[in-house]
């Protein structure tokens, strides 16, 4: 895929375009909190944590957190708007955390798999730091489970374009075992919508997705042209919801 530079593409529209509800933000945190272990605090790690949309959240519920982003622009942004003293931000990334072995008792990656250039290289860094029994919370789309948003289906080569950005689940869960994990679950978690269908659409035109990079220019004015025509007949409607795989992996 082509890599996303977030210093110079999204980091402005990034945090506006990526907004989650306070509710939408609970269940996910339920959906954490039911895989993770009950004692407190736990030490977390948000890798890929961007504009910090889950960090300072992860705080409150679980412990003190470390985001680890290699984007300056969206740690500062991040910096910006934290509101918890348990949430921090460090420049790295997957494949190089500056943390020490063994000082996490878990890590979340919502959304940040797909960006990472070194996979393998990443799955033993995870496991690096992360204590024995860690848990990853690794929130990614995979080709052969993908969520398909309702809004996708309005893009020339939508769902193709989409699906090419992601791997296999059969294939990054034998990455990880072969590098010292197993699977502790697998499921979907179902986020409450996120307003209506001008809400989103409006969002969408701030293209902070990484798949509207992968479209040519036609096919994004085909998509807005025909996404705002499906959305211009009932614009208050609520936007659909859909389910999104959470895929739990433990440090052996």
């Amino acid at each position: 895929m082509r890599r996303i530079d977030y210093d110079t593409e999204q980091y402005q529209d990034y945090a506006r375009g990526r907004a989650l509800t306070e509710q939408q933000l609970q269940t996910w945190i339920s959906a954490f909190r039911a895989v993770l272990p009950d004692q407190r605090p736990l030490a977390g790690l948000d890798v890929g944590s961007g504009t910090g949309r889950f960090t300072p959240a992860l705080a409150r519920a679980f412990g003190p957190v470390t985001g680890v982003e290699p984007s300056v622009r969206m740690r500062e942004m991040a910096l910006a708007q934290s509101q918890h003293p348990g949430a921090r931000y460090l420049a790295g990334s997957a494949e190089d955390m500056p943390v020490p072995s063994g000082s996490a008792d878990y890590a979340l990656m919502f959304l940040s798999w797909h960006h990472v250039q070194d996979k393998p290289r990443a799955a033993r860094e995870l496991a690096r730091v992360l204590r024995p029994a860690g848990r990853l919370l690794l929130r990614a789309n995979f080709s052969d489970h993908h969520p398909r948003p309702w809004w996708l289906e309005h893009f020339p080569r939508g769902l193709e374009v989409d699906t090419s950005l992601f791997q296999p689940l059969h294939e990054v869960i034998a990455m990880f075992t072969s590098a010292g994990w197993r699977v502790a679950g697998f499921g979907t978690v179902t986020e409450p919508s996120s307003g209506t269908r001008a809400d989103m659409l409006e969002r969408l035109r701030l293209r902070t997705l990484s798949f509207f990079a992968h479209l040519t220019p036609d096919e994004l004015e085909t998509g807005f042209h025909r996404l705002e025509q499906v959305v211009a007949a009932n614009p208050g409607a609520p936007a659909p919801v859909f389910a999104e795989p959470l895929l739990t992996l433990e440090r052996c």
